[in-house]
C-alpha cells in the first residue's frame, strides 16, 4: 500500500456544498503510511465547521476499507484567507456587476477636504467623457447630498436602490435616506452591513469609475471597501502640516497590507493666492506632498490651492467643476483627474 492508492481512494469523498474531491481541493494534504498505519491532515475552514464529523467519518470508511490498513489517524488545520477565497468565491455583489473602475479617496484625517476632491474628480472624469457614480461612503457624516444639493427622496425598483443623477454622476449617500440635521450613530458590524447594501442594492448599472468617498480614519468602512472590492484603487488625500501627514501615512499602511493599489496623493489647501500678494501664502506649511510622495513612492497627482471659490461652490451646492471649469482649481482637477484615468486603464 503507498500513497498513491491512499489518494486514489479519497477522490471518492466529496465536499458536500463544493462537490469536488477532498484531494482535489487540497484540503487533504500531508498523507503518510507507516507500518500500514495512515496518516493525513484535514484542512477546514474552521475547526467547529460543521462538516467535521461528517468528513472524518467518510474519510475513515474509505481508507479504512483498503488492505492491510490498520488505522486511520486524521489531524486538522484551518484553511487561510486565499484558500478560502480560491475554494468558496463569494458571489459578487450585484449591483457593482457592471462596474469597471473603482477608485476610493480616503485619508487618514478628517478635514482635509476629502469629500471635496471625490466630487470634484468625479465630475472632471464625466468631463472626459466617462460614465461615473459616485458613493458616499462616509457612514458618520454623509456630506455629498449638501455639496450637490440633493434633497429629492430615493426610490426602488425591482428591490435596487436606484441612485441619484446629477451633472452626469450617478449618486449614492446615505445623507439622502434622513433629515439634513439627523445624527448617524452605527457600531461596527453595522458600519460593514450598510457599505455592502451600497455596493450590492444600488442599481449603479454601466459605470466606467465608481468613486467612493470614505470617511476618515483606517476603520471597518475601509476594510470593508477593501474586502468588497479587492482591486479598488485608492486616492489618498493630504494637506501640507505634518500632523496630516502622520495620519495619512497610517492609512497608506493600512491599504498598502491589505493589498490595495493606492493610484496617487494629493495635496489639498496648498497654498492661498492674495488679490494683492505677490508670492502664494503657505498657511498650513510647506512642501508636506512631495515629501510624502518621496518617502513612499507614491506619484503626487496634483496641489489644490485653497480658493474662496472652491469653498463658496461646495456650500452652494454647485461643485467648482460645473460652476467654473476653467478655473485654477477646475484644471488641476482635471489634470489629477487625466493622470487617474491614464494609471487606471
Amino acid at each position: 500500500m503507498d500513497e498513491k492508492q491512499i489518494r486514489e481512494a479519497l477522490q471518492t469523498v466529496l465536499h458536500p456544498k463544493l462537490k469536488k474531491s477532498l484531494i482535489d481541493t487540497g484540503m487533504i494534504r500531508n498523507i503518510s503510511i507507516d507500518d500500514n498505519a495512515v496518516k493525513l491532515t484535514l484542512a477546514l475552514k474552521s475547526d467547529r465547521s460543521p462538516l467535521k464529523e461528517i468528513l472524518i467519518h467518510e474519510i475513515e470508511k474509505v481508507v479504512g476499507e483498503l488492505p492491510e490498513i490498520s488505522s486511520v489517524q486524521i489531524e486538522f488545520t484551518t484553511l487561510n484567507r486565499e484558500e478560502i477565497g480560491r475554494l468558496f468565491p463569494k458571489p459578487p455583489l450585484k449591483g457593482i456587476e457592471k462596474v469597471k473602475h473603482f477608485l476610493a479617496v480616503a485619508s487618514g484625517k478628517g478635514g482635509v477636504g476629502k469629500t471635496t476632491i471625490a466630487v470634484n474628480v468625479a465630475l472632471a472624469l464625466v468631463k472626459q467623457g466617462y460614465k461615473v457614480g459616485l458613493l458616499d461612503a462616509d457612514v458618520y457624516g454623509p456630506s455629498v447630498p449638501v455639496m450637490l444639493d440633493i434633497s429629492e427622496a430615493l426610490y426602488q425598483d425591482d428591490n435596487m436602490i436606484m441612485p441619484k443623477e446629477k451633472y452626469g454622476l450617478q449618486i449614492m449617500s446615505l445623507g439622502m435616506t434622513v433629515e439634513q440635521n439627523e445624527a448617524f450613530i452605527w457600531r461596527g458590524p453595522l458600519v460593514s452591513k450598510v457599505i455592502h447594501q451600497l455596493l450590492d442594492q444600488v442599481q449603479w448599472g454601466e459605470l466606467d469609475y465608481l468613486v467612493i468617498d470614505l470617511p476618515p480614519g483606517t476603520g471597518d468602512p475601509s476594510i470593508t471597501i477593501a474586502q468588497a472590492i479587492p482591486h479598488c484603487s485608492i486616492l489618498m488625500i493630504t494637506t501640507p502640516q505634518e500632523i496630516a501627514l502622520a495620519d495619512v501615512r497610517r492609512a497608506i499602511g493600512l491599504f498598502n497590507k491589505l493589498g490595495q493599489p493606492i493610484v496617487g496623493l494629493v495635496e489639498n489647501m496648498s497654498y492661498f493666492l492674495c488679490s494683492n500678494c505677490t508670492e502664494p501664502i503657505e498657511i498650513f506649511g510647506h512642501g508636506g506632498g512631495v515629501r510624502l510622495s518621496q518617502e513612499t513612492g507614491l506619484p503626487l497627482l496634483g496641489t489644490i490651492p485653497i480658493d474662496l471659490e472652491l469653498r463658496q461652490s461646495g456650500d452652494d451646492g454647485v461643485p467648482i467643476m460645473v460652476s467654473a471649469t476653467n478655473s485654477l482649481a477646475g484644471l488641476v482637477f482635471q489634470t489629477i483627474a487625466q493622470k487617474i484615468s491614464d494609471a487606471m486603464q
